[in-house]
């Protein structure tokens, strides 16, 4: 029987099926409910109770949570819980105090943005800076690959989507904190983050470190798009963890080679996977 089984449900709780629950589903029959079946089919450990119960047939919100407390009573379900690497993202944007980066991470950095002097302009950085994934996880991956663009101008959020679609990515937009977060709960997880500095209610760096530190997204490529193009700023991005810079403005073809590169991805890969093409250039 599940530990919290006395917590009240809300509605930002996010539950996942319990081996027991697993297996009532695998099983040729079931004692449930038609409701409660459905319910426990739509159980996926990213979605909140808000969100599930907005997916079933059942418009009352109490006869839901009423449901969900019966199968975490008999152990189907469970909280997600963050200590475990699933994703619980209630404290994600509280204060957890700055970060110090390593004295090994801050070299790694300058190192990295000396060697691409080359691009810099006399007034102020000009950045293209991205780093070629290690391994071709995602690229591999069968479909389409989904980038989120962090970004609260409108009219430069809808050019980044228009772009990236027409290279055969699947693109979601977020302009704020909310929205972030809503965007990492939403399946399918994101295979990368273009991500601005300056937000309306929140700070891209402190993003960046939030999803480092986080169980399940540390792994998760960013790829830094910004205009703060100051040298700490840039020196700030990549010692905290960012895959790529990329300062505003920018070349279109620039920064779709710095989204290939951080994905492990060839020019016209993703395009070619999309269109089914077996042969990509």
């Amino acid at each position: 029987m599940p530990a919290d089984q006395s917590r009240v449900i809300l509605g930002d709780d996010v539950f996942k099926l319990t081996e027991k629950g697993q297996n009532e589903l695998r099983g040729s029959a079931t004692s449930l409910a038609p409701s409660t079946l459905e319910l426990l089919i739509l159980i996926d450990g990213v979605s909140t109770v808000s969100e599930t119960a907005a997916r079933t047939r059942t418009t009352d919100n109490e006869s839901v949570t009423n449901m969900l407390a019966n199968l975490l009573y008999d152990g189907l379900i469970d909280f997600v819980q963050g200590q475990d690497g699933a994703l619980d993202f209630v404290d994600f944007f509280q204060t957890k105090g700055p970060v110090k980066h390593s004295v090994a991470a801050t070299a790694k950095a300058k190192k990295e943005s000396a060697a691409t002097s080359a691009l810099l302009q006399q007034h102020g950085y000009f950045v293209r800076i991205a780093r070629r994934a290690k391994t071709r996880e995602s690229a591999d991956k069968t479909g389409t690959l989904t980038v989120l663009v962090v970004e609260d101008e409108p009219h430069l959020a809808n050019l980044l989507k228009h772009v990236l679609a027409d290279e055969g990515f699947t693109v979601r937009v977020a302009k704020n904190r909310d929205e972030i977060v809503a965007e990492f709960r939403r399946p399918p997880r994101p295979d990368l983050v273009l991500l601005d500095v300056t937000l309306p209610d929140a700070d891209g760096f402190d993003v960046l470190q939030r999803i480092r530190l986080h169980p399940v997204l540390k792994a998760m490529p960013v790829l830094m798009l910004t205009a703060k193009a100051t040298r700490d700023a840039v020196l700030k991005g990549l010692a905290g963890g960012a895959n790529g810079y990329v300062t505003k403005p920018f070349e279109i073809d620039v920064l779709i080679r710095a989204v290939n590169v951080v994905l492990g991805l060839s020019e016209g890969e993703q395009s070619a996977r999309e269109s089914g093409d077996p042969w990509p250039a």
